[in-house]
């Protein structure tokens, strides 16, 4: 089958438009990696005012990668409608590396932010164990003020008159 230049061009466009919409995901997953690593830092120096910094960036980035995700999915249903026909096997390929790129890069994230969880849910637990210690070292607590009643104080009375 002979296809028409005019075919042959919205080929050529669609693929264009993959590609540069897998290069800025694979920029936005890179981005979100290199936040992930500075807030591993952060997780580890107990900057807390740093570490919302970093999770409100993150939110972002992510809102971001999830609105160009809604993008790339129809464009690449129409690149894999054609099979890449009338395609150069270099631009085919080029559009297979940057993919390939891209899951590495995901990966990487998804390692990461594992690796960030555990690291979390430590610091949590000793924070927790750090106010349980504060509590318990509290000569106050669980004691009553001298000044508070233990019983109500006001009767009712009855006036006659």
């Amino acid at each position: 089958m002979e296809l028409t230049q005019e075919q042959l061009d919205e080929r050529i466009a669609v693929l264009k438009r993959l590609r540069s919409l897998l290069e800025q995901q694979r920029a936005k997953f890179a981005e979100y990696l290199n936040v992930l690593e500075k807030q591993q830092d952060k997780i580890e120096l107990d900057d807390g005012d740093a570490l919302m910094a970093h999770a409100e960036l993150e939110q972002q980035i992510v809102a971001s990668i999830s609105n160009l995700q809604k993008v790339i999915e129809p464009v690449k249903a129409m690149y894999n409608s054609n099979n890449g026909q009338g395609l150069a096997e270099q631009d085919k390929a080029g559009v297979k590396d940057i993919q390939n790129e891209l899951d590495a890069l995901q990966k990487k994230v998804l390692l990461q932010n594992e690796h960030n969880r555990a690291l979390l849910r430590v610091h949590l637990d000793k924070i927790r164990r750090q106010l349980t210690e504060v509590q318990k070292a509290n000569p106050y607590n669980g004691r009553r003020s001298i000044y508070a009643e233990r019983y109500p104080v006001a009767t009712t009375i009855a006036i006659e008159a």
